[in-house]
């Protein structure tokens, strides 16, 4: 991690890119618990494509929005969500990056145009789209369920102990 003398640690952060339906969520859900129990502390970002909400017509947090608030908090005896308006724009990674609580690292899902994050794109030999890794400089390596022409590192997508030992070396993790 690298600090600032006025600014908080700074997390690893790495992203993992692909179409749709190829694993990068379950892939993502089996490194979380990995990467915890190495004793780092863990964020999550995930790119939604269609619009998400949180809450629901009629409840008072859904209420403060309709009525006009930039933000709502929501908490709870076990978690706490913050919901921020943004009509002018979507909030960049960066931007939201900067919301987050102290970590170690950042497991960011998406935003495969956007900053300039290492990624590994996910492949299935369903995927019938061309690949992302030819046109992406920030791509550092390919999880694929097949052999994959590159020569970037192509890790083996179902094993997921070894995408995390390829990932706590590549951005020198304890």
């Amino acid at each position: 991690m690298n600090a600032d003398s006025n600014q908080r640690p700074t997390p690893k952060v790495v992203g993992f890119i692909g179409y749709s339906n190829t694993g990068k969520t379950t892939l993502i859900e089996k490194l979380i618990p990995l990467f915890a129990a190495r004793g780092l502390r863990v964020a999550a970002i995930k790119h939604a494509h269609h619009g998400f909400d949180m809450d629901r017509p009629g409840k008072d947090s859904y209420r403060y929005r309709e009525a006009g608030a930039g933000q709502v908090l929501i908490a709870t005896e076990e978690r706490w969500a913050l919901l921020t308006e943004t009509p002018q724009r979507a909030a960049t990674l960066e931007e939201l990056l900067v919301q987050l609580a102290p970590c170690d690292l950042v497991i960011v899902e998406g935003f495969k145009s956007e900053g300039r994050i290492p990624r590994i794109e996910v492949r299935r030999t369903t995927n019938t789209e061309p690949p992302l890794f030819p046109k992406d400089p920030n791509v550092i390596a390919v999880a694929a369920d097949h052999a994959v022409d590159t020569s970037l590192p192509v890790l083996d997508l179902n094993d997921a102990a070894k995408i995390a030992a390829f990932i706590a070396q590549r951005l020198q993790l304890p």
